[in-house]
């Protein structure tokens, strides 16, 4: 790909105009893609040009900017997250009938819990999450679950870096979190009371792969000062669930 007078590839600024969509910004105009992303104001409008011709982006009758199905359908062909999200949705269908919390799933993703659903009733609490959504890795119960079973380079990385404070009770310091994953290890599961919020404890236990790699972490988002052991109960018979039909025989 050629380069811009910046040093960018073509590849690199379509990425940056597509970076500009978040999970709770999902309309915008070109003008707002263009500061958001950086880029001069006519390179941002050729590229969200070329985007919407070839259907990667879409306008509304607004004329605002939006993805496209066409992307959607691209991202979907083939991907392990999504057949990941079909084999577990009945399992998670079952623990959020039974508990009546927020159930999710979530994967490994540059360094992120990144959720790839949340089922959730009427009565409901409280939970941050959302569906494409991510939080750092150290501070939810998933997070939690795939950094205590990532690999050794990875923990290193990020127990030397900056943890960042989500609230008043999240993990900041490195050697409490050392043994905080210690813990998940030795219990086979994540409890993280008032990590993300205060009113919130998270729930979370790991799903494995046919070679007993963990791949996911299965959550519920129960009210603070609720009982754990129902939701793990319901979680882990889940887990189970879902490692069968992803091939695992352990």
């Amino acid at each position: 790909m050629a380069n811009s007078d910046s040093g960018d590839s073509v590849t690199d600024r379509i990425v940056r105009v597509l970076e500009t969509f978040t999970p709770t910004r999902t309309v915008q105009t070109a003008a707002e893609i263009g500061r958001r992303s950086g880029l001069p104001t006519s390179t941002a409008h050729r590229i969200v040009g070329d985007l919407i011709e070839a259907g990667l982006l879409e306008r509304d009758d607004d004329r605002r900017v939006r993805i496209g199905l066409r992307l959607w359908e691209l991202a979907t062909r083939s991907s392990h997250a999504l057949r990941l999200r079909q084999l577990a949705m009945p399992a998670m269908e079952r623990v959020q009938s039974r508990v009546r919390e927020h159930t999710q799933l979530a994967i490994l993703e540059q360094d992120e819990a990144l959720f790839l659903e949340r089922l959730s009733g009427p009565g409901s609490g409280s939970n941050v999450t959302r569906i494409a959504g991510r939080l750092p890795i150290h501070a939810s119960s998933s997070g939690l679950v795939l950094l205590a079973y990532g690999d050794r380079d990875f923990q290193e990385r990020i127990l030397s870096g900056k943890l960042s404070r989500v609230a008043p009770e999240t993990i900041t310091d490195a050697a409490i979190l050392r043994r905080k994953l210690a813990e998940v290890r030795h219990l086979g599961h994540a409890v993280a009371p008032g990590f993300i919020e205060s009113i919130a404890t998270g729930v979370a236990v790991p799903v494995r792969d046919e070679t007993g790699a963990v791949i996911a972490a299965l959550s519920v988002v129960l009210p603070r000062d609720a009982p754990v052991d129902p939701a793990l109960v319901e979680l882990r018979g889940a887990a189970r669930e879902i490692e069968r039909a992803l091939g695992f025989r352990g």
